[in-house]
C-alpha cells in the first residue's frame, strides 16, 4: 500500500485524533504536509532537528501515556535502581582494576594527578557495573527498548499500545534482538578497547619522546576528545540498528550497517541527541552519589524519599532517549523515502510489526 500524498518528514501527533474513517486503513505517519487537495508536490522536505524530535517525543508520549508509564515502572525502574545504587558491584574487583589501571597509566608516562585517578576508578566501576548487570541489561532493558519502539509505532500508526499483541510480537523478534544487541556490545567493547590501545601509544611515544608530563596530559586529552566523538557515533549507530532490528527484518551487523546507512547526513542530530541524554542521566548519577550515598540528614531518613524520587527520574530521561531514538529513525527513513523520487511504500508498511503480524484488522 502506497502513501496516498506527497509528504513532509516532520511528524506531527496534532492530528492523530482527526484522521476521517476513509483513511484509518492506510498506517502511514500522520505527517506534517501541505492541504492534501493539491495533485501534485513542492518537493520541500526537511529533516527534523534534534529540538523537533524533543517536541515530538512529548506529544507521543502525552497520547500514549499510560502505555508508557507502564513499561518505566515494570521495566527500566528496577534496571534504574539497580544501576544507580550499584548493589551487585563487587568493591574489591573494581579497586583491583583501579590499581592496574593506574599502574597502566603510570608506565604509559602519565602522570598520577586526581583527575587521572579519578577518571580510572569511575571507569571500573562503570565496567564491573555493566559487567555484572549484563544478564538485567540483555532482558529488561532490551525489552523496555522494544516495547518503547513497538509503542511509538503503534502511536503512528493510529492504535493504542496492546501488549498482549506485543508479547506476541517480541516472542518472534527476539532472537534477531538479542543477536543485534550482542553485536552492539562487541561494537562499544572494541571501540573502547580500541581508544586504550591507542591512549597507551600515543601517551607511551610522546614520553619516550622526551616531552614533559603536561604535555602527555595534553596528548590523552586530545585522543580522549577524539575518542568521545568516535564513542558517540558508535552510540548512535548501536541505538538505531536496536531499533532497526524491532522493526525491519535484519539483525546483527546487517542491522548496524543499515542503521549507519540511514543516519547518514543526520548525524549532527544524533549527537544532539545523545549528549543531552547523557548529560542528563549523568547528572542524576551525580546527584544520586552525593544526596544519597554519601549525604543523609540526620539519620538518614532523607533517603527514603531522595532515592526513589531520583530512580524515577533517571528512569524518565531512559524512558525519553529511548523514545526519541525510535522518532529520529522515523525522521531519518521519512527523510530518505521522501529525498527520492521513486515511489516507496509506507515506512510502517514495512516494518515487521504490521497490524496483520500480530492479529490487528
Amino acid at each position: 500500500m502506497e502513501v496516498s500524498s506527497v509528504v513532509s518528514p516532520r511528524f506531527r501527533l496534532d492530528h492523530v485524533k482527526e484522521e476521517g474513517s476513509e483513511n484509518t486503513h492506510v498506517r502511514n505517519l500522520e505527517l506534517e504536509s501541505f492541504d492534501s487537495s493539491h495533485g501534485h508536490s513542492d518537493h520541500q522536505f526537511h529533516s527534523m532537528n534534534a529540538l523537533e524530535i524533543l517536541r515530538e517525543t512529548v506529544r507521543i508520549l502525552r497520547y500514549n501515556s499510560s502505555g508508557f508509564m507502564i513499561i518505566a515502572a515494570l521495566l527500566i525502574c528496577p534496571l534504574s535502581a539497580v544501576v544507580l545504587s550499584n548493589v551487585v558491584v563487587n568493591h574489591s574487583i573494581v579497586k583491583t582494576l583501579t590499581v592496574r589501571l593506574l599502574l597502566v597509566a603510570k608506565s604509559s608516562g602519565l602522570p598520577l594527578r586526581p583527575f587521572i585517578q579519578h577518571s580510572c576508578q569511575k571507569f571500573s566501576e562503570m565496567a564491573i557495573s555493566s559487567a555484572m548487570c549484563f544478564p538485567l541489561y540483555i532482558t529488561l532493558s532490551l525489552l523496555s527498548k522494544a516495547a518503547v519502539v513497538y509503542s511509538v509505532a503503534s502511536t503512528y500508526s493510529k492504535r493504542k499500545v496492546d501488549f498482549s499483541k506485543f508479547f506476541v510480537t517480541i516472542s518472534r523478534i527476539w532472537r534477531r534482538l538479542v543477536f543485534t544487541y550482542l553485536w552492539m556490545c562487541m561494537s562499544i567493547v572494541g571501540c573502547v578497547t580500541l581508544f586504550f590501545v591507542l591512549l597507551i601509544g600515543v601517551c607511551s611515544t610522546v614520553s619516550v619522546i622526551g616531552f614533559s608530563s603536561d604535555l602527555v596530559v595534553y596528548a590523552a586529552m586530545m585522543v580522549g576528545l577524539a575518542f568521545s566523538v568516535v564513542f558517540a557515533n558508535v552510540v548512535i549507530i548501536c541505538n538505531i540498528g536496536i531499533v532497526i532490528s524491532v522493526l525491519e527484518d535484519v539483525s546483527g551487523p546487517q542491522a548496524l550497517l543499515s542503521s549507519g546507512v540511514l543516519i547518514k547526513g543526520q548525524t549532527q542530530v544524533g549527537l544532539l541527541i545523545f549528549l543531552g541524554s547523557t548529560i542528563g542521566m549523568t547528572f542524576i548519577e551525580g546527584l544520586f552519589e552525593h544526596r544519597v550515598k554519601t549525604l543523609s540528614y540526620g539519620d538518614g531518613s532523607s533517603r527514603i524519599w531522595e532515592g526513589p524520587l531520583l530512580v524515577l527520574m533517571y528512569s524518565f530521561v531512559v524512558l525519553i532517549d529511548s523514545m526519541m531514538n525510535a522518532v529520529f529513525y522515523f525522521s531519518c527513513k521519512s527523510y530518505n523515502i521522501e529525498a527520492s523520487d521513486d515511489e516507496f511504500p509506507s515506512i510502517l508498511e514495512s516494518v515487521v510489526i504490521p497490524a496483520e503480524s500480530v492479529g490487528v484488522q
